[in-house]
């Protein structure tokens, strides 16, 4: 007797996630065995194993787009290495990707390739989002990124889901730094002495902190 299984186990045999599944199902590229009555998916072994997933994602004509950031200039050693293990990673799985990379603060918005990402999006242009880590896109708000993915039915893939290589509290630190440099350049001047001053002291309280 051929055993059925689960959404979840089909997954892990190959080697996907259980939303690509749900996916592939509404598009027809790969239909479950069975529906239970209470609507859940079941897929026969037999059936997986002759699947050929490459051929799947080739022909979905949507992309996947790798996001890769990093918050300043003497990062770009890390923004290489995040480059090389997403294309690692989408060459593995088979995917038609583009790699959208920024060099910005994780709290700046309006950063060119995040706002290029998000319009991709909306348009319904991209089927899948690749990132290193999660504060990669976004320091603070990621999460309001990842509804709209939701909504758009893009599936969010995130390799490593523990800790940033990187020091969290140092990046975060230079991500609070810029934003008092802008807020106090508009209260004070950006050449007043008062100005001068406030940031001499966040930068040497940010400095004891981080070491």
């Amino acid at each position: 007797m051929n055993k059925l299984l689960s959404i979840g186990q089909a997954s892990k045999v190959l080697g996907v996630t259980i939303q690509t599944l749900r996916n592939w199902d509404k598009k027809g590229l790969l239909k479950p065995d069975e529906l239970t009555r209470g609507g859940e998916r079941r897929y026969k072994l037999e059936t997986l194993k002759n699947i050929n997933c490459n051929i799947i994602f080739r022909n979905d004509n949507l992309k996947t787009i790798a996001y890769a950031r990093v918050s300043s200039h003497d990062q770009k050693d890390d923004l290489i290495r995040q480059v090389q293990v997403l294309e690692l990673f989408c060459s593995k799985q088979g995917f038609n990707y583009e790699i959208i990379q920024d060099l910005g603060s994780g709290m700046n918005y309006y950063k060119k390739g995040l706002t290029k990402l998000l319009n991709l999006i909306l348009e319904g242009q991209v089927k899948r989002l690749v990132l290193t880590h999660k504060d990669r896109l976004l320091r603070f708000g990621a999460e309001l990124v990842f509804a709209i993915c939701e909504a758009k039915e893009v599936e969010v893939i995130i390799i490593n889901k523990g800790d940033e290589s990187i020091k969290f509290e140092e990046e975060l630190a230079k991500d609070v730094l810029e934003i008092i440099t802008v807020f106090s350049a508009r209260l004070y001047g950006s050449r007043s002495k008062k100005n001068k001053k406030l940031l001499d002291e966040m930068q040497e309280v940010i400095n004891n902190n981080v070491n």
